[in-house]
C-alpha cells in the first residue's frame, strides 16, 4: 500500500530532507583530488548529527557508512574507505539519507573532481536533466509510468542507457516504502499518484550498457562494461499540481 502522509508527517520529512540537502551541498566542494572517500563519509556523519538528525544508511541492512560514494563506473552503494582517494577527472556520486522525528529523507548527486571529459560532463548533464523531466511529470492524477517513462525517454534519446536493477522508491517512516519507481516504463501505466504521497526518484544512467555487476563487498554496483555511470536523486511530495522537492538545496 502506498501511504499518504499527513501535514504533520510531511513537516517531519521536510526536516529530514533539509538535513540531507544541506550536508550534500557542503560535501560538494570537498570532492577534489586527494580526498579519501572515508573523509567525505566522516564529514557527512558529523554534520548530520550536528543538524539534529541520524544517518539513515549507517547500519541499514548492514551497510557500514553514512554516505555511499560511487566513483566513475560505480553506479551506487560504493562503500567509503580510507584507502580510496578521489583523482582528477573522476565523477563522484554522493548518496545519503537522514532520519528526523522518525521520518526519512534521501538524495543523491554526482560531482566532478576537477576537469572531466566531455563524455562524462554530458552523462552528468543528461542524468540530472532526466531527473528534472521525471519531477515535471509528478502531480496528482498522473501515473507512475509517466514518471518512469520521462527518465527513459530523455536518456535513451540522448544515447544513454538506463540502469534497471535499481529503482527509486516510496519513502517516509521507512527508507524504502511502496511503490518501486523504475527509471523505465510506459506512460499511462502503474499506480495513480495522489497528493501526499512521498517518493524518492533517482535516475541512474550509464554511458555504455546498463548491465550491472555487484562487487565482492556485496554492496558496490558497477557497470559490467566499465563505462561511466551517474546518479541524481530527490525526495519529493506529490501535490495537486506538481511536486514539492523536499531535498532541494538552500532550505536549511
Amino acid at each position: 500500500m502506498i501511504e499518504i502522509k499527513t501535514p504533520a508527517e510531511l513537516e517531519s520529512m521536510r526536516r529530514a530532507s533539509r538535513v540531507v540537502a544541506e550536508v550534500l551541498s557542503q560535501l560538494q566542494p570537498l570532492v577534489k583530488p586527494g580526498v579519501s572517500t572515508a573523509e567525505l563519509d566522516k564529514f557527512a556523519e558529523k554534520r548530520v548529527r550536528e543538524l539534529g538528525a541520524v544517518p539513515a544508511f549507517l547500519g541499514y541492512r548492514g551497510y557500514p557508512a553514512t554516505l555511499c560514494v560511487s566513483i566513475n563506473e560505480e553506479i551506487v552503494h560504493g562503500i567509503p574507505s580510507p584507502k580510496r582517494f578521489v583523482k582528477a577527472g573522476d565523477i563522484v556520486s554522493l548518496d545519503m539519507g537522514a532520519v528526523a522525528d522518525g521520518f526519512y529523507g534521501d538524495a543523491a548527486l554526482t560531482v566532478a573532481a576537477g576537469g572531466i571529459s566531455p563524455e562524462a560532463r554530458r552523462l552528468m548533464d543528461v542524468t540530472r536533466e532526466s531527473l528534472g523531466r521525471a519531477l515535471s511529470a509528478v502531480k496528482a492524477g498522473a501515473r507512475l509510468g509517466d514518471v518512469s517513462n520521462a527518465v527513459q525517454k530523455y536518456a535513451e534519446e540522448r544515447g544513454m542507457s538506463v540502469v534497471r536493477e535499481f529503482t527509486g522508491h516510496g519513502i517516509g517512516r521507512r527508507l524504502h516504502e511502496e511503490p518501486s519507481i523504475p527509471n523505465f516504463g510506459r506512460p499511462g501505466s502503474g499506480p495513480v499518484l495522489k497528493a501526499g504521497m512521498t517518493l524518492a526518484i533517482e535516475p541512474m544512467l550509464c554511458l555504455g550498457r546498463a548491465d550491472v555487476v555487484v562487487k565482492n563487498d556485496g554492496w558496490t554496483a558497477v557497470s559490467a562494461d566499465g563505462s561511466l555511470a551517474a546518479h541524481f536523486e530527490h525526495t519529493v511530495a506529490v501535490t495537486e499540481d506538481g511536486c514539492e522537492i523536499l531535498t532541494a538545496a538552500g532550505k536549511v
